[in-house]
């Protein structure tokens, strides 16, 4: 599917790079209209400003046109600053102008929550995609270039000479040209673009996220999400990142159900499911922070960082407490500090002549700030094991200039923890100029680093599998999935044969309407058997007491079906009871859970676990989106808790886990063939056996959608 087109693109092109702008509602008052007019008034002489507004001749020493229609050129962007009710009879003529593209500041849109107006706002993305001219907003504060210093915003800040290699765009207007940008003009963390989307009725996250994709100067898209109007829009977005080299960093807002309510009100935003968007994240390589500087950090540490050539990590400073600490926070983020080699350890032991220690991390005491400083980077950062250099410490420009040349003169990441004050007039502004990442803490710098090893090795490894496709159905899984029309659960007997027909292996099972069948479907099978009742109605066969198990004789399964069946009608006397199955008992092995859900907004998700109390209490589950590919399988289960158990514990047989692995990526495939039809599965248990006897699905669900 393709999410995106040229004349898009060239559309926010124009939005972003504009040679002219039309401003309607432009007021002398600095309220929206007038804080627009003289935020694009600063690209006066390098952009045509057209002030619109009838009850004006001039605004801010500025020519004011009365209509959009009577402009002496269609403008590049139309920034609309006008009631609610007058945006789309605005859009009309500014289309009707040529105008390339526009955003609408105005709100009383979605966010009021009452229908009118979101059928308002349905019409204006309706005529944005009808005619070509895009829109970003409603209920948006516009969108800045930073690269050349042009402003199409509501904002009443600006920030000149703020570039650099992070493209910014947030859902929040607020959020973009407030902490956003206020903290980036605090710590010198330079942008290409800051976007903010608002409402998103035409253009959304993805579609900007989609440009900043070919501008060179953006390295990574740094991104605050309320919602997604369309999850798998991102998940292309993040596929196509992914091979593009450029991380997506993003506060996603829902982690909790009071978040996830806030978003609601605010943007009209769907939020979805918490975990299933953390699993999809990580499954796609997008990096998921918690908070403003997170966000801006981090982003700013990936986008000046090389990919380290090792994961080891040094650190050095001026003291044994900051060093320490530092370690001790590296060390839970779960990175390594190698220890020096034999020759780094002489080599700073000969300039620290006694003081301080040569270790990793290393206290340096004053010569932190001497001209045998660069000698002892240099010793840390080219030990073998290390692929990135930590400097915690607060000197002067001298010592900054020693850290740039260190970073300039090595294929090795640098970064610094700042341990003065954030005000600092000498050293610290050197190295925001230079681009050096800064912290400020060690526990955000330690995650920092940890964000940057763990991006570069999953798309190492994604680039080296690629993503999984789901194939064609086959006939047989054509002629299976026919059964899925309508609504409501099939039996269990019917959903075996289903997965199975998408190649999961199942038990034997028969069907039987009577007690003399029931005896001969038995014999054929083998003893000890089991009985359950044959009802798509009786969904928790234990609870209704319809199912016998280790069934060793004829004379056990005659009393079992007559328990079954009498149990069943009981329970609910209303089911449809087709008699009983008789199935396999399966011995040995490990029971595990999988499943398939469909989530709104990002499709097929795919869930594994180990089965019992683990799953039920512990919620030991790991989630993917559909579909896998064997990798994924295999990482699926060793993520849960219970994994300990399917490699063999306390003596018992490990189990099969490249046929566990071969199910799980086949249940996958079937989700996402079967989606529109299928509304969830249940494979539970789906015994893993000891390896090389495969696995076997014991008991399935298959709910058709509606």
């Amino acid at each position: 599917m393709t999410f995106w087109t040229n004349a898009q693109l060239a559309s926010i092109d124009r939005m972003l790079n504009p040679r002219s702008i039309a401003v309607v509602g432009a007021t002398p008052r600095m309220q929206y209209g007038g804080r627009f007019l003289a935020a694009a008034m600063q690209a006066a002489g390098r952009v045509n400003v057209y002030p619109v507004n009838p009850r004006y001749e001039e605004v801010q020493g500025v020519k004011c046109y009365p209509s959009v229609t009577e402009l002496p050129e269609a403008p590049d962007v139309v920034g609309i600053v006008v009631p609610y009710h007058a945006v789309l009879d605005i859009l009309r003529e500014s289309h009707a102008k040529g105008a390339q593209s526009a955003i609408v500041i105005s709100a009383g849109f979605a966010e009021r929550g009452v229908d009118d107006r979101r059928e308002l706002q349905i019409e204006l993305g309706r005529f944005a995609q009808e005619s070509g001219m895009r829109v970003s907003g409603p209920n948006c504060l516009g969108l800045a270039n930073l690269k050349a210093d042009i402003w199409a915003s509501a904002s009443s800040r600006g920030a000149a000479g703020l570039t650099g290699p992070v493209g910014l765009v947030c859902q929040s207007g607020a959020s973009a040209f407030g902490p956003f940008l206020t903290r980036a003009v605090d710590e010198g963390i330079g942008f290409t673009y800051i976007v903010s989307t608002g409402n998103e009725a035409d253009l959304d996250f993805c579609d900007f996220a989609r440009y900043l994709l070919d501008d060179d100067d953006t390295r990574v898209i740094a991104g605050f999400i309320e919602g997604f109007k369309d999850g798998r829009k991102f998940v292309e977005l993040a596929r196509l990142a992914a091979e593009r080299g450029k991380p997506i960093v993003l506060i996603k807002i829902g982690r909790s159900a009071l978040g996830s309510r806030a978003a609601g009100s605010h943007t009209a935003a769907l939020t979805g499911v918490d975990a299933v968007y953390d699993a999809v994240f990580d499954q796609y390589g997008v990096i998921r922070v918690q908070d403003y500087d997170d966000l801006l950090q981090v982003s700013n540490l990936l986008a000046r960082c090389p990919r380290p050539p090792q994961r080891g990590v040094a650190v050095v400073s001026h003291s044994g407490g900051i060093s320490s600490l530092t370690a001790d926070m590296f060390g839970q983020a779960g990175l390594d500090l190698p220890p020096l080699s034999e020759r780094a350890q002489d080599g700073i032991n000969g300039i620290l002549k006694g003081f301080g220690w040569a270790a990793n991390p290393s206290d340096v005491t004053g010569y932190a700030n001497s001209n045998d400083f660069p000698a002892i980077m240099s010793y840390m950062a080219e030990d073998a094991g290390v692929g990135t250099l930590v400097v915690a410490s607060a000197g002067a420009d001298a010592q900054a200039e020693q850290v740039i040349a260190q970073r300039d003169g090595s294929d090795k990441a640098v970064a610094f923890l700042w341990t003065g004050t954030r005000g600092a007039d000498s050293g610290l502004p050197m190295l925001r100029r230079a681009g050096i990442p800064v912290f400020y803490v060690p526990d955000k710098l330690a995650a920092g680093i940890r964000y940057l090893n763990d991006y570069h090795d999953w798309r190492e490894r994604r680039l080296a599998r690629g993503f999984a496709d789901a194939p064609e159905l086959t006939a047989e899984q054509a002629e299976a999935s026919a059964k899925l029309a309508g609504g409501g659960a099939l039996s269990e007997y019917d959903s075996k044969r289903l997965v199975a027909a998408f190649g999961v292996p199942t038990t034997r099972d028969e069907p039987a309407g009577d007690a003399a069948a029931a005896v001969a479907a038995a014999e054929r099978i083998g003893y000890p058997v089991a009985l359950k009742v044959n009802s798509a109605d009786i969904l928790h066969k234990t609870e209704a007491g319809a199912i016998r198990l280790n069934l060793g004789d004829a004379a056990a399964v005659r009393q079992a079906f007559a328990e079954v069946t009498a149990n069943a009608r009981t329970y609910d006397a209303n089911a449809q009871i087709a008699g009983v199955t008789v199935q396999e008992m399966v011995a040995g092995g490990v029971e595990t859970i999988v499943g398939v859900s469909y989530d709104a907004q990002l499709g097929p998700i795919l869930l594994f676990g180990t089965g019992g109390v683990m799953v039920e209490v512990y919620n030991d589950v790991a989630l993917r989106r559909c579909p896998i590919t064997r990798d994924d399988a295999l990482e699926m289960i060793g993520e849960v808790q219970g994994a300990r158990l399917l490699q063999g514990f306390r003596g018992a047989p490990p189990c099969d886990l490249d046929a566990l692995a071969d199910a799980l990526v086949r249940v996958s495939q079937m989700a996402v063939q079967l989606e529109g039809s299928l509304a969830e599965l249940d494979i539970n248990p789906l015994m893993a056996l000891p390896a090389g006897q495969g696995v076997r699905a014991v008991d399935a669900l298959a709910v058709r959608a509606a």
